[in-house]
Protein backbone atom coordinates (compact mmCIF):
# COMPACT_ATOMS: atom_id res chain seq x y z
CA UNK A 1 0.00 0.00 0.00
CA UNK A 2 1.13 3.52 -0.91
CA UNK A 3 1.50 5.80 1.94
CA UNK A 4 -0.60 8.50 1.92
CA UNK A 5 2.03 11.63 1.39
CA UNK A 6 3.53 9.57 -1.15
CA UNK A 7 -0.19 9.30 -2.59
CA UNK A 8 -0.89 12.39 -2.91
CA UNK A 9 2.81 13.24 -4.70
CA UNK A 10 2.22 10.47 -7.07
CA UNK A 11 -1.48 11.41 -7.61
CA UNK A 12 -0.15 15.26 -8.48
CA UNK A 13 2.61 14.54 -10.76
CA UNK A 14 1.30 11.40 -12.52
CA UNK A 15 -0.28 13.17 -15.71
CA UNK A 16 3.60 14.72 -15.63
CA UNK A 17 5.73 11.37 -15.77
CA UNK A 18 2.85 9.81 -17.60
CA UNK A 19 3.44 12.33 -20.33
CA UNK A 20 7.02 11.80 -20.22
CA UNK A 21 7.40 8.33 -20.06
CA UNK A 22 8.19 7.54 -23.72
CA UNK A 23 11.25 10.09 -23.64
CA UNK A 24 12.21 9.12 -19.81
CA UNK A 25 12.20 5.21 -20.88
CA UNK A 26 14.35 5.83 -23.93
CA UNK A 27 16.77 7.80 -22.13
CA UNK A 28 16.90 4.73 -19.60
CA UNK A 29 17.80 2.59 -22.11
CA UNK A 30 20.15 4.34 -23.96
CA UNK A 31 22.44 5.12 -20.63
CA UNK A 32 21.69 1.73 -18.87
CA UNK A 33 22.86 -0.38 -22.01
CA UNK A 34 26.18 2.25 -22.39
CA UNK A 35 27.10 1.48 -19.10
CA UNK A 36 25.79 -2.25 -18.69
CA UNK A 37 26.36 -3.63 -22.42
CA UNK A 38 25.88 -6.94 -21.34
CA UNK A 39 22.59 -6.93 -20.27
CA UNK A 40 21.91 -6.38 -24.22
CA UNK A 41 23.83 -10.00 -24.62
CA UNK A 42 21.14 -12.69 -23.89
CA UNK A 43 18.83 -10.31 -22.06
CA UNK A 44 17.22 -8.11 -24.10
CA UNK A 45 16.05 -8.44 -27.39
CA UNK A 46 17.65 -5.80 -29.78
CA UNK A 47 14.50 -5.97 -32.37
CA UNK A 48 12.21 -4.79 -29.23
CA UNK A 49 14.93 -2.41 -28.37
CA UNK A 50 14.54 -0.97 -31.72
CA UNK A 51 10.79 -0.87 -32.93
CA UNK A 52 10.21 0.63 -29.24
CA UNK A 53 8.19 -2.31 -28.16
CA UNK A 54 10.15 -2.90 -24.66
CA UNK A 55 10.00 0.79 -23.93
CA UNK A 56 6.29 1.20 -24.68
CA UNK A 57 5.53 -1.89 -22.39
CA UNK A 58 7.89 -0.55 -19.39
CA UNK A 59 5.87 2.71 -19.58
CA UNK A 60 2.91 1.15 -20.04
CA UNK A 61 3.07 -1.40 -16.79
CA UNK A 62 4.78 1.73 -14.52
CA UNK A 63 1.76 4.08 -15.58
CA UNK A 64 -0.57 0.92 -14.84
CA UNK A 65 0.74 -0.06 -11.66
CA UNK A 66 0.36 3.77 -10.43
CA UNK A 67 -2.86 4.27 -11.53
CA UNK A 68 -4.23 0.95 -9.87
CA UNK A 69 -1.94 2.42 -6.23
CA UNK A 70 -3.84 5.46 -6.56
CA UNK A 71 -7.81 4.01 -7.63
CA UNK A 72 -7.43 0.99 -5.53
CA UNK A 73 -4.85 1.20 -2.60
CA UNK A 74 -6.14 -2.18 -1.23
CA UNK A 75 -5.22 -4.53 -4.12
CA UNK A 76 -2.59 -4.62 -6.39
CA UNK A 77 -2.71 -5.13 -10.36
CA UNK A 78 -2.19 -9.07 -10.04
CA UNK A 79 -2.20 -9.91 -13.82
CA UNK A 80 -0.03 -7.15 -14.83
CA UNK A 81 2.25 -8.61 -12.35
CA UNK A 82 1.59 -11.95 -13.24
CA UNK A 83 2.75 -11.74 -16.58
CA UNK A 84 5.86 -9.55 -16.20
CA UNK A 85 7.43 -11.78 -13.54
CA UNK A 86 6.66 -14.65 -16.35
CA UNK A 87 8.33 -12.80 -18.81
CA UNK A 88 10.95 -11.83 -16.61
CA UNK A 89 11.61 -15.70 -15.10
CA UNK A 90 11.89 -16.95 -18.91
CA UNK A 91 14.56 -14.48 -19.75
CA UNK A 92 16.61 -15.18 -16.21
CA UNK A 93 16.07 -11.65 -14.29
CA UNK A 94 17.45 -11.68 -10.96
CA UNK A 95 16.75 -9.35 -7.76
CA UNK A 96 19.67 -7.68 -8.43
CA UNK A 97 19.06 -5.99 -11.88
CA UNK A 98 15.96 -4.43 -10.14
CA UNK A 99 18.88 -2.06 -8.49
CA UNK A 100 20.43 -1.62 -11.52
CA UNK A 101 17.17 -0.12 -13.45
CA UNK A 102 16.16 1.83 -10.25
CA UNK A 103 19.63 3.52 -10.88
CA UNK A 104 19.33 4.47 -14.48
CA UNK A 105 15.68 4.81 -14.38
CA UNK A 106 15.51 7.59 -11.87
CA UNK A 107 18.65 9.31 -13.16
CA UNK A 108 15.94 9.20 -16.62
CA UNK A 109 13.10 10.75 -14.45
CA UNK A 110 15.68 13.82 -13.29
CA UNK A 111 17.19 14.15 -16.51
CA UNK A 112 13.58 14.82 -18.40
CA UNK A 113 11.93 16.38 -15.34
CA UNK A 114 14.27 18.29 -14.22
CA UNK A 115 13.66 20.94 -10.89
CA UNK A 116 9.95 19.44 -10.71
CA UNK A 117 11.67 16.15 -9.35
CA UNK A 118 12.25 17.55 -5.75
CA UNK A 119 13.34 15.31 -3.03
CA UNK A 120 9.29 15.23 -2.27
CA UNK A 121 8.63 13.94 -5.56
CA UNK A 122 11.24 11.40 -5.70
CA UNK A 123 10.65 9.71 -2.77
CA UNK A 124 6.85 9.49 -3.63
CA UNK A 125 8.18 7.35 -7.05
CA UNK A 126 11.26 5.49 -5.72
CA UNK A 127 7.99 4.18 -3.28
CA UNK A 128 6.22 3.50 -6.17
CA UNK A 129 9.34 1.44 -7.39
CA UNK A 130 10.42 -0.60 -5.15
CA UNK A 131 6.61 -1.59 -4.27
CA UNK A 132 6.17 -2.86 -7.70
CA UNK A 133 9.71 -4.09 -7.40
CA UNK A 134 9.20 -5.96 -4.29
CA UNK A 135 5.96 -7.77 -5.58
CA UNK A 136 7.44 -8.63 -8.47
CA UNK A 137 11.01 -10.06 -6.60
CA UNK A 138 8.60 -12.35 -4.49
CA UNK A 139 6.34 -13.41 -7.68
CA UNK A 140 9.70 -14.13 -9.25
CA UNK A 141 11.42 -16.25 -6.44
CA UNK A 142 7.87 -19.03 -5.98
CA UNK A 143 8.23 -19.03 -9.63
CA UNK A 144 11.67 -20.13 -10.11
CA UNK A 145 10.66 -22.40 -7.12
CA UNK A 146 8.09 -24.00 -8.61
CA UNK A 147 10.30 -24.47 -11.91
CA UNK A 148 12.59 -26.28 -9.76
CA UNK A 149 15.52 -24.04 -11.03
CA UNK A 150 17.90 -21.36 -8.96
CA UNK A 151 16.92 -17.89 -9.83
CA UNK A 152 18.50 -17.00 -13.40
CA UNK A 153 19.45 -20.33 -13.67
CA UNK A 154 16.81 -21.15 -16.34
CA UNK A 155 18.49 -22.74 -19.56
CA UNK A 156 19.08 -25.84 -20.65
CA UNK A 157 20.55 -27.57 -23.81
CA UNK A 158 17.95 -29.06 -26.20
CA UNK A 159 18.25 -31.66 -29.62
CA UNK A 160 16.65 -30.82 -32.64
CA UNK A 161 15.25 -34.34 -33.84
CA UNK A 162 13.42 -33.46 -36.28
CA UNK A 163 11.93 -29.91 -38.27
CA UNK A 164 9.29 -29.79 -40.16
CA UNK A 165 8.42 -26.69 -42.48
CA UNK A 166 4.59 -26.13 -42.00
CA UNK A 167 3.81 -22.83 -44.12
CA UNK A 168 6.55 -21.01 -46.56
CA UNK A 169 7.67 -19.05 -43.53
CA UNK A 170 6.66 -21.54 -40.51
CA UNK A 171 8.74 -23.69 -39.45
CA UNK A 172 8.70 -26.18 -36.23
CA UNK A 173 11.45 -27.92 -34.05
CA UNK A 174 10.69 -31.18 -32.25
CA UNK A 175 13.13 -30.88 -29.14
CA UNK A 176 14.48 -33.34 -26.71
CA UNK A 177 16.56 -32.54 -23.16
CA UNK A 178 20.44 -32.95 -24.86
CA UNK A 179 21.57 -33.80 -20.93
CA UNK A 180 19.80 -36.83 -21.33
CA UNK A 181 17.81 -35.59 -18.16
CA UNK A 182 13.69 -35.60 -17.66
CA UNK A 183 12.07 -32.63 -19.64
CA UNK A 184 11.16 -29.85 -17.02
CA UNK A 185 7.21 -29.72 -16.23
CA UNK A 186 5.44 -27.14 -18.59
CA UNK A 187 1.44 -26.97 -18.89
CA UNK A 188 -0.51 -26.30 -21.79
CA UNK A 189 -0.05 -22.84 -22.86
CA UNK A 190 3.21 -22.03 -21.56
CA UNK A 191 6.27 -20.66 -23.31
CA UNK A 192 9.92 -20.99 -23.18
CA UNK A 193 12.79 -18.43 -24.12
CA UNK A 194 15.38 -19.62 -27.56
CA UNK A 195 18.68 -18.40 -26.81
CA UNK A 196 20.87 -18.01 -29.92
CA UNK A 197 24.48 -16.85 -30.42
CA UNK A 198 24.94 -14.25 -33.79
CA UNK A 199 26.97 -13.53 -35.76
CA UNK A 200 28.54 -10.85 -33.99
CA UNK A 201 29.06 -12.81 -31.19
CA UNK A 202 25.88 -11.46 -28.88
CA UNK A 203 23.07 -14.01 -27.45
CA UNK A 204 19.63 -12.91 -28.36
CA UNK A 205 16.69 -14.46 -27.23
CA UNK A 206 13.15 -14.55 -28.42
CA UNK A 207 9.57 -16.29 -26.72
CA UNK A 208 7.85 -19.50 -28.50
CA UNK A 209 4.91 -21.04 -27.19
CA UNK A 210 5.33 -25.14 -26.99
CA UNK A 211 2.96 -25.80 -29.65
CA UNK A 212 2.40 -29.64 -28.87
CA UNK A 213 1.22 -31.55 -25.57
CA UNK A 214 3.76 -30.85 -22.92
CA UNK A 215 3.50 -33.92 -20.71
CA UNK A 216 5.84 -35.47 -22.57
CA UNK A 217 9.89 -35.85 -22.81
CA UNK A 218 9.81 -33.72 -26.74
CA UNK A 219 8.61 -30.36 -26.78
CA UNK A 220 8.00 -28.36 -29.99
CA UNK A 221 7.86 -25.08 -30.81
CA UNK A 222 6.66 -23.53 -34.09
CA UNK A 223 8.78 -20.20 -35.36
CA UNK A 224 7.18 -18.06 -38.04
CA UNK A 225 9.84 -15.89 -40.15
CA UNK A 226 9.86 -12.39 -38.78
CA UNK A 227 10.10 -9.83 -41.78
CA UNK A 228 10.85 -6.67 -41.62
CA UNK A 229 8.58 -3.90 -41.95
CA UNK A 230 8.89 -0.08 -42.04
CA UNK A 231 9.15 0.74 -38.63
CA UNK A 232 10.39 -2.54 -37.39
CA UNK A 233 13.60 -5.08 -38.25
CA UNK A 234 13.65 -8.03 -39.37
CA UNK A 235 13.93 -10.83 -36.99
CA UNK A 236 17.04 -12.16 -35.56
CA UNK A 237 16.34 -15.35 -33.88
CA UNK A 238 13.38 -16.39 -35.80
CA UNK A 239 15.83 -15.47 -39.14
CA UNK A 240 18.81 -17.59 -37.66
CA UNK A 241 16.37 -20.59 -36.81
CA UNK A 242 15.10 -20.81 -40.11
CA UNK A 243 18.23 -20.60 -42.23
CA UNK A 244 20.54 -22.27 -40.37
CA UNK A 245 19.32 -24.38 -37.45
CA UNK A 246 18.36 -28.31 -38.34
CA UNK A 247 18.05 -31.60 -37.19
CA UNK A 248 21.07 -32.60 -34.71
CA UNK A 249 21.92 -29.01 -33.97
CA UNK A 250 21.60 -28.09 -30.11
CA UNK A 251 19.50 -25.20 -28.94
CA UNK A 252 19.35 -23.50 -25.61
CA UNK A 253 16.14 -23.24 -23.87
CA UNK A 254 14.83 -21.13 -20.77
CA UNK A 255 12.51 -23.24 -18.63
CA UNK A 256 8.56 -22.86 -19.37
CA UNK A 257 6.71 -20.03 -18.23
CA UNK A 258 3.55 -18.35 -18.81
CA UNK A 259 0.17 -17.65 -17.32
CA UNK A 260 -1.94 -18.07 -19.97
CA UNK A 261 -2.06 -21.75 -19.16
CA UNK A 262 -5.09 -24.47 -19.56
CA UNK A 263 -6.57 -25.53 -15.98
CA UNK A 264 -5.58 -28.78 -14.77
CA UNK A 265 -8.09 -30.91 -13.94
CA UNK A 266 -8.91 -33.63 -16.14
CA UNK A 267 -12.20 -33.78 -14.62
CA UNK A 268 -13.15 -30.04 -15.80
CA UNK A 269 -15.58 -29.73 -17.33
CA UNK A 270 -16.57 -26.27 -18.17
CA UNK A 271 -16.19 -24.91 -22.00
CA UNK A 272 -13.15 -23.73 -23.30
CA UNK A 273 -13.26 -21.32 -26.50
CA UNK A 274 -9.58 -21.34 -28.26
CA UNK A 275 -9.27 -17.67 -30.59
CA UNK A 276 -6.71 -17.43 -32.55
CA UNK A 277 -5.05 -15.37 -35.93
CA UNK A 278 -1.76 -16.06 -37.70
CA UNK A 279 1.04 -17.47 -35.35
CA UNK A 280 -1.20 -17.26 -32.81
CA UNK A 281 -2.29 -20.77 -33.45
CA UNK A 282 0.76 -22.57 -31.63
CA UNK A 283 -0.86 -21.70 -28.08
CA UNK A 284 -3.57 -22.93 -29.28
CA UNK A 285 -2.31 -25.96 -30.91
CA UNK A 286 -0.72 -27.11 -27.55
CA UNK A 287 -4.13 -26.66 -25.60
CA UNK A 288 -5.60 -28.74 -27.86
CA UNK A 289 -3.04 -31.43 -28.01
CA UNK A 290 -3.23 -31.81 -24.29
CA UNK A 291 -6.97 -31.48 -23.98
CA UNK A 292 -7.28 -34.52 -26.57
CA UNK A 293 -3.97 -36.48 -24.58
CA UNK A 294 -6.60 -36.14 -21.78
CA UNK A 295 -9.56 -37.71 -23.66
CA UNK A 296 -11.63 -34.87 -22.42
CA UNK A 297 -15.39 -35.13 -22.83
CA UNK A 298 -15.52 -30.85 -22.18
CA UNK A 299 -17.01 -28.55 -25.02
CA UNK A 300 -14.06 -26.99 -27.30
CA UNK A 301 -14.46 -23.61 -29.72
CA UNK A 302 -11.60 -23.22 -31.61
CA UNK A 303 -11.85 -19.84 -33.92
CA UNK A 304 -8.97 -19.29 -36.07
CA UNK A 305 -8.19 -16.07 -38.92
CA UNK A 306 -5.40 -16.65 -41.35
CA UNK A 307 -4.13 -15.25 -44.91
CA UNK A 308 -5.70 -18.34 -46.59
CA UNK A 309 -5.37 -22.40 -45.92
CA UNK A 310 -2.00 -22.35 -47.65
CA UNK A 311 -0.75 -19.70 -44.95
CA UNK A 312 -2.60 -21.34 -42.12
CA UNK A 313 0.36 -22.88 -39.96
CA UNK A 314 -0.97 -26.51 -38.01
CA UNK A 315 -4.15 -26.41 -39.79
CA UNK A 316 -4.59 -30.73 -40.99
CA UNK A 317 -3.32 -30.83 -37.40
CA UNK A 318 -6.00 -28.57 -35.45
CA UNK A 319 -8.39 -30.43 -37.99
CA UNK A 320 -7.29 -33.83 -36.63
CA UNK A 321 -7.00 -33.09 -33.07
CA UNK A 322 -10.92 -31.59 -33.25
CA UNK A 323 -11.65 -34.41 -34.38
CA UNK A 324 -10.06 -36.54 -31.58
CA UNK A 325 -12.42 -34.54 -28.82
CA UNK A 326 -15.95 -35.63 -28.99
CA UNK A 327 -17.61 -32.46 -28.50
CA UNK A 328 -14.85 -30.05 -30.39
CA UNK A 329 -15.64 -27.86 -33.12
CA UNK A 330 -13.29 -25.69 -35.75
CA UNK A 331 -14.82 -22.31 -38.05
CA UNK A 332 -11.77 -20.82 -39.76
CA UNK A 333 -11.70 -16.92 -41.67
CA UNK A 334 -9.67 -16.64 -44.31
CA UNK A 335 -8.69 -13.66 -46.15
CA UNK A 336 -8.48 -15.54 -49.41
CA UNK A 337 -10.34 -18.86 -49.07
CA UNK A 338 -9.04 -22.18 -50.96
CA UNK A 339 -10.82 -25.36 -51.66
CA UNK A 340 -8.90 -26.78 -48.56
CA UNK A 341 -11.49 -25.50 -46.18
CA UNK A 342 -14.44 -25.03 -47.90
CA UNK A 343 -16.66 -24.18 -45.53
CA UNK A 344 -14.72 -21.28 -44.28
CA UNK A 345 -16.03 -17.57 -43.94
CA UNK A 346 -14.56 -14.86 -46.45
CA UNK A 347 -12.49 -12.32 -44.33
CA UNK A 348 -11.75 -11.14 -41.25
CA UNK A 349 -13.30 -13.24 -38.39
CA UNK A 350 -16.88 -12.74 -37.71
CA UNK A 351 -18.58 -13.73 -34.59
CA UNK A 352 -21.95 -12.38 -35.57
CA UNK A 353 -24.14 -15.51 -35.53
CA UNK A 354 -21.54 -17.90 -33.75
CA UNK A 355 -22.94 -19.42 -30.38
CA UNK A 356 -20.82 -18.54 -27.63
CA UNK A 357 -20.83 -20.69 -24.84
CA UNK A 358 -21.07 -17.91 -21.64
CA UNK A 359 -19.83 -20.02 -19.41
CA UNK A 360 -16.30 -20.84 -21.30
CA UNK A 361 -13.17 -20.04 -20.18
CA UNK A 362 -11.84 -17.74 -23.33
CA UNK A 363 -8.19 -17.72 -24.45
CA UNK A 364 -6.93 -15.34 -26.90
CA UNK A 365 -3.89 -15.07 -29.35
CA UNK A 366 -2.47 -13.17 -32.17
CA UNK A 367 -1.69 -9.54 -33.94
CA UNK A 368 -2.86 -6.94 -31.24
CA UNK A 369 -5.32 -5.49 -33.82
CA UNK A 370 -6.72 -8.91 -33.99
CA UNK A 371 -7.16 -9.57 -30.22
CA UNK A 372 -8.43 -6.03 -29.54
CA UNK A 373 -11.27 -6.33 -32.65
CA UNK A 374 -11.78 -10.30 -31.57
CA UNK A 375 -12.04 -9.03 -27.55
CA UNK A 376 -14.78 -6.18 -28.79
CA UNK A 377 -16.80 -9.40 -30.80
CA UNK A 378 -16.24 -11.45 -27.54
CA UNK A 379 -18.09 -8.82 -25.40
CA UNK A 380 -20.57 -7.80 -27.28
CA UNK A 381 -21.31 -11.30 -27.22
CA UNK A 382 -21.60 -11.65 -23.92
CA UNK A 383 -18.56 -13.08 -22.60
CA UNK A 384 -17.61 -11.28 -19.38
CA UNK A 385 -14.05 -9.71 -19.66
CA UNK A 386 -12.91 -11.70 -16.50
CA UNK A 387 -13.25 -14.82 -18.96
CA UNK A 388 -10.97 -14.18 -21.61
CA UNK A 389 -7.36 -14.48 -21.34
CA UNK A 390 -4.68 -13.35 -23.70
CA UNK A 391 -0.88 -14.12 -24.61
CA UNK A 392 0.99 -11.61 -26.52
CA UNK A 393 4.54 -12.38 -28.38
CA UNK A 394 7.27 -10.45 -26.45
CA UNK A 395 6.43 -6.98 -24.82
CA UNK A 396 3.32 -6.66 -23.66
CA UNK A 397 1.63 -3.52 -25.49
CA UNK A 398 -2.07 -4.85 -24.53
CA UNK A 399 -3.67 -1.01 -23.01
CA UNK A 400 -3.71 -1.51 -19.62
CA UNK A 401 -7.54 -0.38 -19.62
CA UNK A 402 -8.92 -3.20 -22.09
CA UNK A 403 -7.84 -5.94 -20.11
CA UNK A 404 -10.57 -5.08 -16.77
Amino acid sequence: MLSADSAAVVRATLPAVAGALDEITTRFYGAMFRDRPELLDGMFNRGNQASGAQRQALAGSIAAFATTLLEHPDTRPDALLSRIAHKHTAVGVTEDQYTIVHKYLFAAIAEVLGDAVTPDVAAAWDEVYWLMAGALIAREARLYQDADVRPGEVWRPWTVVERRAETPDVVSFLLRPADGEPAPRARAGQYVSVRVRMSDGVHQLRQYTLSSDPGGELRRITVKRVAATADTPEGEVSGLLHDQVREGDELTLSAPFGDVVLDDPADATAPVVLVSAGIGCTPMTGMLAHLAALDTARPVLLLHADRSPADHALRAETRSLVERLPHARALFWYERPGAEEPDAGEGLMDLDGVELPHDATVFLCGPLPFMRHARGQLLRAGIPARAIRYEVFGPDLWLPATDS
